[in-house]
């Protein structure tokens, strides 16, 4: 049970980058940005956004939806950034730094050429870039070439789930995938026509702290997963054994030499699946019918012997047959 609990993330690092996490926020989000219940897909998307700086492996790495609501998601994030790190982001105790230099001018060459629709501010002494957002990103474009692993966030127009479901397919499959939407048929659709490391539905990065849930990516963003008894399954050797008996050596002619077009046969029949279970499983299924109405027959005879015994007793010891 100790090692079922304990984790190991080095082997997730074995593929260059983690991978793109595609989201999808559908036209029903359509509202107010005061709406609470409009409000919470960006509320969650922002949390696992801008958590660490954006460095993290399974953080939203670019939004999908619909051109008419790209506004409203915006502004959503806005004031949710406004609400978890105030008016000066910079000086906020909650919002993280980039890693090294290194970095940090490696994401900010990421901005050059999008349109920024919040944020973009830099301070490359302390590896401080503020969050950012960017909008009508094209995904030819640099920033959707590669994980960004930083606090930028593009948002990429779709007209459909159909063009959506597309764009994650045409790309190398993602380490998570994110479906926000109130029809549940909706995600459990994007689900079955994307390949992914994992999903989450409704919030972003949730899928990751259940450890019954197995972790890890698929394809280009790793292969493997990890959490529990995953992580001894994957990490475990399953050695295959068998052991045969000395016995019955004539069954084994087929597969010696010399070799005839009966033993060809037979192969075929075994190992080219022309060897039918269904109709084996009902040969033995009728045999064993067989079998049973057998021993009931001779244990009906069996019964019928005891009787004729006990009748002939009964007249021997002279009792009445009424008794």
């Amino acid at each position: 049970p100790e090692l079922l609990s304990l984790r190991f993330l080095g082997f997730f690092w074995l593929a260059s980058h983690a991978a793109i996490v595609s989201r999808l926020i559908r036209p029903s989000c359509r509202a107010l940005p005061t709406s609470p219940k409009r409000a919470a897909p960006a509320r969650r998307i922002t949390w696992g956004k801008y958590m660490n700086c954006g460095q993290t492996c399974i953080a939203p790495d670019y939004i999908l939806c619909d051109p008419s609501i790209q506004s409203q998601v915006v502004e959503n994030i806005k004031a949710t950034l406004k609400e978890f790190y105030g008016e000066d982001v910079k000086s906020s105790p909650d919002y993280e730094r980039i890693v090294n230099q290194r970095h940090f001018k490696r994401v900010k060459s990421l901005l050059e050429g999008q349109k920024i629709a919040h944020g973009g501010e830099s301070d490359e002494a302390s590896c401080f870039i503020a969050p950012t957002i960017l909008t009508d990103v094209s995904p030819e474009s640099k920033v959707m070439e590669e994980e960004i692993f930083g606090p930028v966030l593009p948002i990429v127009p779709v007209k459909s789930v159909d063009e959506a479901i597309e764009f994650i397919n045409h790309r190398e499959k993602p380490l998570a995938l994110y479906v926000f939407s109130n029809n549940k048929q909706l995600i459990k659709r994007v689900i079955s026509e994307t390949s992914s490391g994992g999903v989450t539905g409704n919030d972003v990065i949730m899928h990751f702290f259940l450890s019954t849930l197995p972790f890890g990516g698929v394809g280009h963003s790793g292969m493997g997963a990890y959490h529990g008894k995953h992580s001894f399954e994957t990490f475990s050797h399953r050695r295959a054994c068998l052991i045969k008996d000395l016995k019955m050596e004539s069954t084994n002619k087929m597969r010696y030499p010399p070799g005839s077009q009966k033993k060809v046969d037979w192969a075929k029949f075994f190992l080219l699946k022309r060897f039918n279970k269904a109709r084996i499983g009902l040969f033995v299924l009728a045999l064993l019918g067989v079998v049973a109405a057998v021993m009931i027959k001779s244990h009906q005879s069996v019964l019928k012997r005891k009787a004729l015994l006990v009748v002939l007793a009964v007249q021997r010891l002279g009792w009445p047959s009424g008794w």
